[in-house]
């Protein structure tokens, strides 16, 4: 498929920024955080649930693109005083991709030892900082009422996709805490934190194996003896936000961070320097409106403003470095630099060289400009080594689809038991938060202790505890799709997994207009108010689930 074909199929028109290849890697950017989830639930809004109902272990679970809880359509968590949070309970929100990890525990322990909340955020991609920030504040939130109305709880971090991001920058920000004078912590503390699982994460560095800061990357964290894998295969490449890239402080050795071979969020290749310029672009526009529209006056003013701000930032950025002229660095990478949501300008040189400060040698940089000409066009072709290969290779369909057979959902199905690999990442996952669930019951968890340990349970046998399961998804292609139904049920172990933990066969197409087929669930309730905390409200909600893509 040439490019042209591309844009026409995505419906992003490829003007949208010079030179044409960036306009096409711009529609590249928007697609990477997309995921195949649910639509809108209803429950009765009026009732809620209170974070004074305290368990041994919580999980604060973040889910994908437009899957996500939100107020007046799910029941909500209040606080100690009544006031709603942004999350919902597992038993009152269902996700159908992280819905096997995060209730997997149920069923293991008792039921008013653990729990997972589902955090509320915006999901989309309107604008995809804004959405990853407010999901950031909203999780910080939510542990922090929880850590206050239960001192003793400890915590689980799952995320996946777009919530993947935002589990990072939580985890990163909680792993990098000082505590104040009074020993307290601005979210929550470090030692309570026991595990955090990171499916496709986009911050991820080139070479980190699955386990980044354990003693041994690629078998396991450092508190769970069960190993992932036998030997030490990891994806190539590297996320596709790596100013998000960096170690998490003292969460190291208790992070699983996942990534699939050809997943371009967390798995780009090097020297795609003009596709990761258009990702920062795509994350500062309303990519949503660009994909569904194309190229309009609206969303033409929508990039035009992101594209001047850059190129002002640019130029501010080379004014204030009265050595650019005679450095190596070309305008292109200061246009990297400065296309990052989160550059800050003139960091390094906060005010103007005056004139006469200047030295000779830079007060004439035409005589350097061949030199600097020369240095701009190697640059432009060493960074980009890879960047045509990755659009010849149709990078929407390699992470995405069709109908969900891209490497972004390969998380459920990318078990290799002749490779020594017997679980998928997911059912890894899974077994891995059980374990600490149980562990918190018995009041043996202690993370700032923690040391690896052998482990007797059988992961399959976790599994089958889950009370939910993935809810069935599948959709048909738009009127005039040129892209077959394909339908994909994900490898099971060689090890018999119990039906309800392996995700269902799905079909999605990446188109975003489609004829959804609708499920409907009706979960029971159950909970077990300790002696020591407030009556719950218990309710029986009827879950309707509306698979979108």
């Amino acid at each position: 498929m040439d490019i042209r074909d591309f844009v026409k199929r995505h419906r992003i028109a490829s003007a949208v920024a010079a030179p044409a290849a960036l306009g096409v890697a711009v529609a590249v950017a928007a697609t990477f955080a997309l995921t195949s989830s649910p639509g809108e639930k209803r429950a009765d809004p009026a009732l809620t649930s209170s974070v004074t109902e305290c368990h041994d272990m919580v999980t604060i679970s973040v889910a994908g693109r437009n899957d996500s809880p939100q107020s007046g359509t799910t029941k909500m968590l209040v606080d100690a005083n009544g006031n709603e949070l942004p999350a919902a309970l597992s038993d009152d929100y269902q996700s159908h991709w992280v819905d096997p990890v995060v209730n997997a525990p149920n069923g293991s322990v008792d039921s008013n030892s653990y729990s997972a909340v589902y955090i509320s955020y915006p999901a989309n991609l309107d604008s995809y900082e804004n959405a990853v920030d407010t999901g950031v504040a909203n999780t910080e939130q939510v542990m922090r009422d929880i850590s206050a109305a239960c001192p003793n709880t400890k915590f689980a971090i799952v995320g996946y996709s777009e919530g993947a991001d935002v589990a990072r920058r939580v985890a990163m920000q909680i792993g990098h805490q000082t505590a104040g004078a009074d020993g307290k912590y601005g979210i929550v503390d470090p030692g309570n934190v026991a595990g955090v699982v990171i499916l496709a994460d986009s911050g991820r560095t080139a070479g980190d194996g699955p386990f980044p800061g354990a003693k041994d990357p690629y078998s396991h964290p450092d508190n769970f003896g069960q190993s992932y894998q036998s030997g030490k295969e990891i994806a190539g490449g590297q996320g596709a936000l790596q100013g998000n890239a960096g170690d998490f402080g003292s969460l190291n050795g208790r992070i699983a961070s996942f990534c699939s071979d050809g997943d371009l969020t967390c798995a780009a290749p090097k020297n795609i320097s003009l596709l990761q310029l258009a990702i920062n672009v795509g994350r500062q526009i309303n990519a949503d409106q660009m994909q569904s529209d194309g190229l309009t006056p609206t969303t033409g003013m929508d990039v035009a403003v992101v594209l001047g701000k850059i190129a002002g930032d640019a130029f501010a950025d080379i004014a204030h470095n009265p050595g650019w002229w005679t450095s190596k660095e070309t305008f292109l990478d200061v246009l990297l630099k400065v296309s990052d949501p989160n550059y800050k300008p003139n960091q390094d040189n906060p005010t103007p060289v005056a004139a006469d400060s200047i030295q000779a040698e830079n007060m004439a940089p035409l005589a350097y400009l061949p030199q600097k000409v020369f240095n701009e066009v190697i640059g432009l072709i060493t960074t980009n080594q890879n960047t045509i290969p990755v659009l010849l290779n149709d990078p929407y369909n390699l992470t995405l689809g069709p109908n969900g057979t891209g490497h972004h959902f390969d998380y459920w199905r990318d078990s290799n038991p002749d490779n020594g690999k017997p679980l998928t990442s997911a059912e890894y996952a899974a077994a891995w938060l059980t374990e600490l669930a149980k562990e918190a019951q018995a009041g043996q968890l202690n993370p700032k202790t923690l040391t690896a340990t052998s482990t007797t349970t059988s992961a399959p046998a976790v599994l089958a505890a889950a009370p939910k399961t993935a809810t069935s998804g599948s959709t048909t292609p738009a009127t005039g799709s040129t892209t077959p139904t394909v339908t994909t049920t994900p490898a099971a172990p060689v090890t018999t997994t119990p039906a309800a933990t392996t995700p269902p066969t799905t079909t999605v197409t990446p188109d975003t207009t489609t004829a959804p087929v609708t499920t409907t669930t009706s979960p029971t309730t159950t909970t077990t108010v300790p002696t020591t905390t407030p009556l719950v409200t218990t309710t029986t909600p009827t879950v309707t689930t509306t698979p979108s893509h």
